[in-house]
């Protein structure tokens, strides 16, 4: 995983509060391209985190398939 203490799942629950935002009362039209880049931010650094843990598992598997 990335050098950030904030793990996965912390991760994926401030991505679910961004995307429900845009279907909340608060959502505005000024606010949505920040919130919208926030989110992509968010589940890019998702996708590369759940890459390194796969990576991790597969070398662990690895390792007792030998």
């Amino acid at each position: 995983m990335t050098k950030n203490s904030t793990t996965i799942q912390e991760k994926i629950t401030q991505l679910d509060t961004l995307v429900a935002w845009f279907d909340g009362d608060e959502f505005s039209l000024e606010k949505a391209t920040d919130v919208f880049k926030k989110a992509e931010v968010l589940a890019r650094e998702i996708e590369t985190d759940l890459t390194e843990l796969k990576n991790e598992v597969e070398i662990v598997k690895a390792s007792f398939d030998k």
